[in-house]
């Protein structure tokens, strides 16, 4: 047992070791930290924050983590302190075996904005091992005739520790005949021979057993033993010899198992039993070696398949024993040589699934590559497909960061499907291939869009309330982003009512009229209709709605000449004389309605003498159909029926009252229907009208007398003497204005004649002259009817 002064120095050591270990290399650009190994688990290692120069919390802010290859939890970060622990206990020799020094590198991934730091964690050895002989005891065969001084070969201890925890020095147990030599190998490592001091006598002392021990350089130093057996034999004056001290050799990781590695030889001069070679491992490590060798041949073979990654060099050591006992030693050196037969490898360090639309560059994803093969085969590079908005960035060392290459559009696409390809450039070259799916979230950045770039809709007059007609705008946003509502805009005609007019559905944009339009009333009206989504910040547009009233036929025709109720009838007077075609009169009517509604036709109903007089179906012109007789009652009386086009056709109709005559000097004499019309009161409304028409027929009769005047004044200039006869007499207050008013489809003009004298103020005569009519056949008419002359003028 340790003494207790003994521990206490140990454990001062060990407390040394360790704060010497913690201090970290500042100036370089990678964060070290040492640590003895099989320290316990949550031992502190250093404080991260005070190292990084971030402030208690940030760490917990920046999201930061430790990241190792492997994805192996080797330490663990305590966010809200920034103390770096042990995350279980550590052992050196399996982490790393052999490798010195033992450094495991991590990596600390801060976030927001991203940032990766180096850091190594370089493990410290202790020496926890004791040096151990693969075998308990070793035969060594000595002739008997061996000289003094004759070195002989022994196997080494193994010890797990490096440096100067492993095996230092090898003592032999106390005897007269041999001590012990520790000699250094290429490698490092030491290993004992056994140094005959005192000749041997087989018939004295045949065979001797001796403690062969193995102490490293611990404090306290630990030890391992083993027995050597030493036999003395007859004389064998001849050792094997290897024909190369050394050999080296080259062989592909991947070679098949069995296949030849080199084929060593050696030769001995003796003969018989003391000249034959048996070849075997010196070591005799056949469960640690990969190798075989045939003991009569002395081929090594394989017997367990190579890894380049896990060993990359062996020295093996082959002896060569003759019958006699004596042996000789070579060594092989092989040298695994790597092939690609490792892909690379991807770690996913951080992963967002889900970005919105419109942002600038994003970092979507983190992550490490690796390949544990060597030159190009170790080299790797990253990739993505082509024709996606997305790039690689290498950020320190194997590490990249995937980020969007411009701002992204969820309508154009919102979905991503990403391959992450990493290819060594081996032969043949291995890749490996890493899908990531990237979600477009949506953003509010469109507006609803109506599917029209105007509505116009058609409603009849005088329907009820009903469903006129739709609206339809589309987002292509998604979600409530999408989601439109209608609604109906302030009008810009304050006039209009429009909210006594129509209403929209606000889910589906139907349009419902709220009352009976009345096409008179109101024949078309505008107003706009809005589409709102119902995003964060809400987005809008509107259109234009025109609502245009069909008519209905819901106006019978109106008679404006003749009136109907006026005081006294309106009597045309026609002069016997009269020629076919003669033009009495023209019925005047408007329609209220619209279209064919409107388009009026004229038939006569009744007549006093059918077939004498005719009415012209397109503009109610009443005329004679043929000459008049003496026969033809001097009264007549028609009915004409005016009726629009609409379905039903409307119709009114209107009385006329024709006089015959022979000249227009002959008194005017109401018939009994006018004076029963006078004697009943007037309608106001026609009162009206008549008051009206009158004032502009007069202003109209008395342009046209002065214009009839002045013409024959400058015609009879030359026969009178300048003296231009006037027309005496009294001018009718009822006569009525026919030019150019209801649906005639021709302008016509009207000369009078009057008759001085009668004394019966009234208006003779009234016959209209066509445009195309000539001057000279005028004159002749009156010349030919001397008592037309006497009282007609026309012209």
């Amino acid at each position: 047992m340790e003494t207790a002064p003994a521990k206490t120095l140990q454990k001062r050591q060990v407390l040394f070791l360790a704060i010497l270990f913690l201090l970290w290399e500042t100036g370089s650009e990678e964060i070290r930290y040492s640590m003895p190994e099989e320290t316990e688990s949550g031992s502190f290692v250093a404080n991260l924050a005070k190292d990084l120069g971030l402030r208690v919390g940030e760490l917990a802010t920046r999201g930061a983590r430790i990241h190792y290859k492997g994805n192996k939890q080797l330490l663990q970060l305590h966010i809200t302190t920034g103390n770096l622990l042990l995350f279980e206990k550590l052992d050196r020799e399996v982490l790393c075996r052999a490798t010195d020094p033992c450094i495991l590198h991590f990596q600390i991934l801060l976030e927001n904005p991203v940032q990766i730091i180096q850091a190594d964690l370089q493990l410290t050895d202790i020496n926890d091992h004791s040096p151990e002989f693969l075998e308990r005891e070793m035969l060594l065969k000595i002739p008997e005739s061996v000289q003094t001084g004759t070195v002989f070969p022994l196997k080494i201890a193994l010890d797990f520790d490096i440096g100067s925890n492993t095996v230092q020095n090898y003592t032999i147990s106390p005897n007269s005949h041999f001590h012990v030599v520790t000699h250094h190998r290429g490698d490092g490592r030491k290993y004992p021979e056994l140094v005959l001091d005192k000749a041997l006598d087989r018939e004295q002392q045949p065979e001797l057993s001796l403690i062969l021990t193995a102490l490293d350089g611990g404090a306290p130093p630990r030890s391992g033993t083993t027995t050597v057996r030493i036999e003395v034999v007859d004389i064998n004056d001849n050792a094997p010899e290897f024909l190369q001290s050394v050999y080296e050799v080259q062989i592909p990781e991947n070679s098949p198992l069995n296949s030849l590695v080199v084929a060593v030889s050696a030769r001995d001069l003796d003969a018989g039993t003391y000249g034959k070679v048996a070849y075997a491992l010196f070591q005799g490590d056949e469960v640690t070696q990969p190798f075989v060798i045939d003991e009569i041949t002395g081929e090594i073979s394989l017997k367990r398949a190579l890894d380049f990654e896990a060993t990359r060099f062996y020295n093996v050591e082959i002896a060569a024993t003759d019958g006699g006992g004596l042996s000789g030693k070579c060594t092989v050196a092989i040298e695994v040589v790597d092939v690609n037969d490792n892909a690379p490898e991807l770690t996913m360090s951080r992963l967002i699934s889900s970005i919105p639309e419109n942002s600038p560059e994003t970092v979507v994803a983190v992550f490490s590559v690796s390949d544990p093969d060597s030159g190009e085969n170790g080299q790797m590079v990253s990739s993505i497909h082509n024709g996606l908005p997305f790039l690689l960035k290498p950020t320190f060392k194997n590490f990249y960061t995937l980020v969007t290459e411009r701002p992204l559009d969820r309508e154009e696409r919102a979905q991503y499907n990403i391959t992450i390809t990493v290819t060594d450039m081996g032969t043949p070259r291995l890749k490996t291939e890493h899908n990531i799916t990237v979600l477009v979230s949506d953003v509010n950045d469109n507006a609803p869009a109506f599917t029209q770039t105007s509505y116009t809709l058609w409603v009849r007059e005088n329907s009820p309330a009903l469903h006129i007609g739709s609206v339809s705008a589309t987002d292509t946003d998604a979600g409530a982003n999408a989601q439109v509502t209608y609604s109906l805009l302030p009008p810009h005609d304050p006039l209009v009512p429009l909210a006594s007019l129509v209403s929209i559905n606000p889910d589906n944009g139907h349009l419902f009229a709220l009352t009976s339009l009345d096409y008179e009333a109101l024949r078309a009206f505008e107003f706009h209709v809005g589409a709102t989504d119902r995003g964060s910040p809400a987005l809008s547009s509107q259109e234009l709605v025109r609502v245009l009233v069909a008519d209905a036929n819901d106006n019978a025709p109106f008679v404006l000449y003749p009136l109907q109720n006026a005081s006294a009838p309106c009597t045309e007077l026609v002069p016997r004389a009269a020629e076919p075609g003669y033009l009495v009169t023209k019925v005047v009517a408007v329609d209220g309605d619209a279209g064919q509604n409107a388009w009026l036709s004229y038939q006569l109903l009744k007549a006093t003498e059918p077939g004498l007089f005719g009415v012209w179906a397109h503009n109610g012109e009443v005329r004679t159909a043929r000459l008049l007789s003496e026969r033809d009652a001097p009264k007549q009386r028609l009915v004409v029926l005016v009726k629009d086009n609409g379905e039903p056709s409307l119709s009114a109709s209107v009385t006329l009252h024709v006089l015959l005559v022979d000249g227009f000097s002959q008194p005017y004499l109401p018939p009994p229907e006018a004076e029963a019309a006078a004697a009943a009161p007037a309608d106001p409304l026609t009162v009206s009208l008549v008051v009206a028409l009158a004032s502009v027929s007069s202003l109209f009769l008395f342009s046209v007398l002065v214009f009839v005047a002045v013409r024959l004044c400058r015609r009879g200039g030359a026969g009178s003497a300048g003296r231009c006869p006037v027309p005496e007499g009294h001018f009718p207050g009822h006569l009525v204005d026919v030019s150019g008013t209801g649906t005639l489809s021709q302008s016509y003009q009207y000369e009078v004649c009057l008759t001085g004298g009668t004394g019966t103020r009234e208006f003779k005569c009234l016959k209209p002259i066509l445009p195309t009519f000539p001057l000279q056949g005028t004159v002749r008419e009156i010349n030919e009817n001397p008592t037309v002359r006497s009282s007609f003028l026309f012209n």
